[in-house]
């Protein structure tokens, strides 16, 4: 059952990634969901039903949880948590850095993720107890144990008002120990170059769970640490996302909560 999910997960993965190659760089129509610059395209909606599609051909009775659809509900104990573009507006802006995202739970728990790039041609993969690869490669969180040398990435919500707090007083906190940090605009492959070292930490506040089912897990099996903001256990279905090598999470914690 397991090979055969996994199938279904890297062929859904590379259908979306057609699309995107597709139309990138193209012509496309462009919207703003809930706030000006919380973009949707024709192209995600496109990606997102050929993934759906590939899905349901295999597991018809199977929940899907998706960005643009919202929830395909069954009584099924899988759960696929879908982001047909994340980076939507890099897309739409011609700027290669987005992916689409794939995560697959049973029962609640994350059990199979996938994230591709098809313009770095890089797909992320994990499955829990097994893992995490790159290009069938394993993958690996960095050794670094110093906040003070870390690299790290964070985004921004487009809604401050849902956030509770104010994103940017965080953030100064870390640029003003004078940290290199970085803003992709994609969480999935925020938390993925994390989990291949690349970065050594990743916060954001207000991402949903088709952002980051994938990633979490690929993080977790890479080695790597993930909680709230309180380092508390964490949900795809929270709010606040710290994902690290695990060596310089609490010492990102202490300047989340504490300044």
């Amino acid at each position: 059952m397991d090979d055969q999910l996994k199938n279904t997960l890297l062929r859904a993965v590379h259908a979306g990634a057609d699309v995107l190659r597709h139309y990138f760089e193209g012509t496309f129509e462009v919207h703003s969901k809930d706030s000006l610059n919380n973009l949707v395209t024709e192209v995600d909606q496109k990606a997102e039903n050929v993934i759906i599609e590939v899905i349901k051909s295999d597991f018809p009775e199977h929940f899907i949880l998706s960005e643009e659809v919202g929830e395909l509900s069954t009584s099924s104990n899988y759960k696929w948590v879908i982001d047909p573009i994340d980076g939507t507006v890099n897309f739409a802006h011609s700027i290669p850095i987005c992916c689409i995202s794939i995560g697959l739970e049973k029962d609640g728990l994350l059990m199979m993720g996938a994230v591709f790039n098809p313009f770095m041609n890089e797909l992320f993969f994990a499955e829990k107890g097994k893992g995490a690869t790159l290009n069938n490669k394993p993958l690996s969180v960095s050794k670094n144990a110093n906040l003070e040398s870390a690299c790290l990435v964070t985004g921004f919500p487009y809604r401050w008002v849902d956030v509770g707090t104010d994103p940017i007083s965080v953030f100064e906190r870390f640029i003003r120990l004078g940290l290199p940090v970085r803003r992709l605009g994609s969480a999935a492959l925020d938390l993925c170059w994390v989990a291949a070292g690349r970065f050594d930490g990743f916060w954001e506040y207000n991402l949903n769970p088709w952002d980051i089912a994938a990633g979490y897990l690929i993080v977790e099996e890479a080695g790597g640490r993930i909680t709230n903001f309180n380092g508390d256990p964490y949900s795809i279905y929270d709010k606040q996302t710290l994902a690290t090598n695990g060596n310089i999470h609490d010492q990102m914690l202490l300047v989340i909560k504490n300044g």
